[in-house]
Formats: C-alpha cells, sequence, structure tokens
C-alpha cells in the first residue's frame, strides 16, 4: 500500500510540473517582419463569460501593460495613428468551469515471502473535483485588411489570489508564454 501510495504522489507531482498547454496558429503567407507598430482593436480584451466578477478595469489594464511590454521586446512599437497600425492587437479572457474525477485505493492483498497473497480487501474511493480553468488568447490582426494572421493561447487553474501584485505577475507570465511563439519562425 506504501509504494502504491508513493506512486500516486509522485504520478500527482509530475503531473503538477507539467507546462500549461500552448497553442498558436497563423497564416504563413504573412511576412511578419513587415510588422513594426501595433495598436488596440476594441474592445482589446473580451470576457467570456461576460460575468462581472471576472470582467475588471484592473485585470483589462495589467493584460494591456502586459501586451505591449511583450510586443515592445519583439520590436514593434506602438503606432503614432492607431487606425494607420500595421497590427491590430486584440485579447481574449475565457473561463470555463471543470470536473475531473479521482479515484484513490487502499488496503488490497500483497505478495509476501510465502507463495499466495495476504492482505484485507481493496477498496476505492472515487471524488468529483471541480475547479475553472482561465484561457488567455491573443489575436493578431493585419491593420491593412483586417484579417487574423496570428493567434496564440494558453490556459491555467483559476486561482483566488487575494494579492494583486501576484495576479499581475500571473498575467505577466501568461502573456509571455503566449508571445514567445510569435513571430513564428
Amino acid at each position: 500500500m506504501f509504494r502504491r501510495s508513493l506512486l500516486v504522489a509522485l504520478l500527482l507531482a509530475l503531473a503538477a510540473c507539467q507546462a500549461p498547454p500552448l497553442q498558436r496558429d497563423f497564416d504563413a503567407s504573412r511576412d511578419f517582419a513587415a510588422y513594426r507598430d501595433w495598436a488596440w482593436r476594441e474592445p482589446a480584451l473580451q470576457y467570456r463569460p461576460d460575468d462581472p466578477r471576472l470582467k475588471s478595469d484592473l485585470t483589462e489594464q495589467r493584460v494591456r501593460e502586459a501586451i505591449a511590454e511583450q510586443l515592445e521586446q519583439r520590436g514593434l512599437r506602438p503606432a503614432r495613428e492607431p487606425a494607420a497600425a500595421q497590427l491590430q492587437v486584440q485579447a481574449w479572457y475565457i473561463v470555463d468551469q471543470r470536473s475531473q474525477t479521482v479515484t484513490t485505493y487502499s488496503g488490497g492483498a500483497w505478495m509476501g515471502y510465502w507463495p499466495g497473497f495476504w492482505g484485507g480487501p481493496a477498496y476505492a474511493d472515487s471524488r468529483t473535483l471541480d475547479y475553472q480553468v482561465a484561457t488567455l488568447q491573443i489575436d493578431l490582426f493585419d491593420g491593412r485588411d483586417g484579417k487574423l494572421v496570428w493567434r496564440g493561447s494558453t490556459e491555467d487553474i483559476l486561482r483566488r489570489e487575494g494579492d494583486p501584485a501576484a495576479r499581475a505577475q500571473r498575467i505577466r507570465q501568461a502573456v509571455a508564454r503566449v508571445l514567445a511563439q510569435y513571430p513564428p519562425h
């Protein structure tokens, strides 16, 4: 039983170390090196669901600052005339409710030094865990034709942090993960 418990704990620890899933898609026919400036496509940040508990001017400000910082690191500058920007940026903050069933086993038989199995009956305990997953999606549109040219997203389990600095840090990390894939290689 100890070995089984140790194995379950080890598997859970390895699962916790996995990086959040990243996705990206882009128009391979576009010359991304030609894009030099950007502007926001309003509304700059959209929420799904449109829930006032999620929608916040503070969250929008953090997302805008993090995206601007990452785009600047990639050589893109804010456009002097937003209407003439080569890229238009829009982000989505999507929260989904998910659930997962976890089963743990205890008891059962084990092999001893002598032939045969020893031990009592095995018990299984199943629980359903409900949690929320937040997806941050960033879309880049061509400023001339308005078509989507690049999209990246990441998701993470939503945590209820009370500290504004921790919230800002999580948003910066998520934006950095998504835009690490831009420009496409």
